[in-house]
């Protein structure tokens, strides 16, 4: 059986690079890996240092997924370290780890190398026009003309595959029903990567546009007239179609302001002072850089003035900070997921959350 791999919480072009070197990656790591949409799959790419890598990993950790985390960091809190810059040599040994190549029996005569077969042996060329595309999308490794043999240490595979060759995902199930679609924050459809267009959504008189692609919104200066928006749950088609006057409505809406406000502030309002999951409420945490404040929440100062001082328990930084130790909590959520803050600790991976964690209490709602 096939594991599955999927991706999410990164722009297109890392998207398109990784889509690109799979093919290669999994011919290496033993063609054990099916490429499928990030909700099928048992572990996940998220792109860590993208705006919204953080956002997509505490959702992904919420739904008890393996995170791959890739990063140009020397390690990260995912439950696998892909490095950047990305290739399909570096993405073959992620996956080999997770899934090792068995080793080929001693005392065996190897199997014949497609390279070895006779002429009559070899599959007829396919006409271009008619063959099948890989699954995503992807073609098979370019291994050159029928019966060539990769140099030593190329990154070329050293095998022929048919140009119609396909990855088809596994039939479903007929004894088994699919959920009904399931409403969610508006926080985590954009960790998500959901709905990959312009919406708009309409809460109490106020108006708020999202313009995921340019990582903008428009609405009104303030945050708090927004907690309706971020805090309602929505199906998916509450969040489209793209409007026709798009142009007009965020010019009345309000100037372009940066996505991972937005990201913040959903993240702030989602805990409801609790941790998020997958964060251990014993561990110490630290500021990075010094976040934007926002005027609206005047205490947020004083607790971003105790975390630059160094690395402190969240009962800790309430006590020096006289702020109560809900709004700690949901203070250290929100750079948590927008990447000012971190664990002290990131060499210990965080516990999976169960079922009954903050996202599951979300989802129930």
């Amino acid at each position: 059986m096939s594991l599955k791999l999927g991706l999410t919480g990164m722009d297109q072009a890392t998207r398109s690079k990784l889509e690109a070197v799979f093919a290669q990656a999994n011919a290496l790591a033993g063609e054990a890996w099916q490429l499928v949409e990030d909700g099928e799959a048992s572990h996940v790419v998220v792109d860590m240092d993208s705006m919204y890598g953080p956002m997509s990993w505490l959702r992904l950790h919420g739904d008890g997924k393996q995170v791959i985390g890739l990063t140009s960091a020397p390690r990260t809190q995912a439950d696998y370290h892909l490095p950047q810059p990305l290739d399909a040599e570096r993405l073959a040994a992620v996956l080999r780890q997770i899934a090792p190549v068995p080793p080929r029996p001693s005392g065996l005569t190897p199997a014949p190398e497609a390279g070895d077969q006779l002429p009559e042996e070899q599959p007829a060329p396919a006409d271009e026009e008619q063959a099948a595309p890989g699954h995503f999308g992807l073609a098979p490794p370019d291994t050159g003309e029928a019966g060539d043999r990769a140099e030593p240490g190329s990154a070329a595979v050293a095998r022929v595959v048919p140009a119609a060759a396909t990855i088809e995902p596994p039939a479903p199930d007929p004894a088994v029903e699919p959920g009904p679609p399931r409403a969610r924050t508006l926080g985590e459809w954009l960790a998500a990567g959901e709905p990959g267009h312009r919406f708009a959504l309409g809460h109490e008189g106020v108006e708020l546009l999202v313009d995921p692609v340019s990582s903008q919104y428009h609405g009104p200066a303030s945050l708090k007239p927004l907690s309706g928006h971020v805090t309602t749950p929505l199906m998916i088609d509450e969040l489209g179609p793209e409007p026709a006057d798009w142009e007009a409505r965020a010019a009345a809406a309000g100037p372009g302001q940066p996505l991972s406000r937005l990201l913040w502030f959903a993240t702030l309002r989602a805990g409801e002072g609790q941790l998020l999951p997958g964060f251990d409420p014993q561990a110490r945490y630290q500021l990075l850089k010094w976040p934007q404040t926002e005027r609206e929440y005047p205490r947020h100062f004083r607790i971003a003035t105790v975390m630059m001082r160094g690395p402190a328990q969240l009962q800790a930084i309430a006590d020096a900070s006289g702020v109560p130790l809900e709004e700690v909590t949901d203070f250290v959520n929100a750079n948590l997921a927008t990447g000012f803050a971190r664990p002290e600790q990131l060499d210990t991976p965080a516990p999976p959350a169960g079922r009954g964690g903050l996202f599951g209490r979300l989802r129930g709602r």
